[in-house]
């Protein structure tokens, strides 16, 4: 995506194709490092009592998001203060969340969850915890790149105010889960400067051209 009259500070920032580079690079030494499950069914879960819950509305639109076919319709699961997080980046509001997801097109040639089944119960009154363990396959330079994940989605009055997503199911790594909190502020401070990239790299949140 090309963005005109770019100021002189962001100017200065790394190019998007070595970003992109660097993200597909990340995910797939991540990937040889824990080897995955063999290949599955399409994705699929299931809900033998056939009631209604709230991940049956959000489910559709998570698909899109991880695949590649998001719209921004998909992106109104998710209340406007709302937060994505995941190891490479740390998202803060609706529009960063569309640029963390706009991106994977711009990595991949393919991305998608192929296998998935959902686990949902209810904190308190309107408020939910939904975890989708799942598996995603996404597709650079030819290669096929799998990885098991543990999405994390907190909602409230339907709307996701959280969303982690646990790469082989490991809990995110910042100043509460290392042994080291300045460590973990460290990390934490390199996951929103990738996410300030990533964020002007994609026009900051603007919705691709449709039609």
């Amino acid at each position: 995506m090309a963005i005109s009259h770019v100021p002189y500070y962001l100017s200065k920032l790394p190019s998007p194709l070595f970003t992109y580079r660097l993200a597909a690079k990340k995910i797939s030494e991540f990937s040889m490092e824990n080897p995955q499950h063999p290949e599955g069914k399409e994705a699929c879960e299931s809900n033998p009592t056939n009631v209604k819950r709230v991940s049956d509305d959000i489910m559709p639109h998570l698909l899109n998001l991880y695949g590649s076919r998001v719209t921004p319709r998909d992106f109104e699961i998710y209340a406007a203060d709302a937060s994505f997080e995941d190891p490479l980046m740390c998202a803060h509001g609706v529009k960063q969340i569309k640029s963390s997801f706009y991106s994977l097109s711009k990595v991949f040639s393919e991305s998608r969850i192929v296998e998935y089944s959902i686990n949902e119960k209810e904190i308190s009154a309107g408020k939910h915890e939904i975890l989708v363990d799942n598996k995603q396959q996404y597709k650079f330079l030819g290669r096929n790149i799998d990885m098991i994940s543990l999405i994390r989605l907190f909602v409230k009055d339907g709307k996701v105010v959280r969303h982690e997503d646990w790469w082989d199911k490991k809990p995110l790594r910042n100043r509460e889960t290392v042994k080291l909190p300045c460590v973990g502020r460290m990390i934490e401070l390199t996951r929103r400067g990738s996410m300030f990239v990533t964020h002007a790299l994609m026009g900051f949140g603007k919705d691709p051209p449709t039609g």
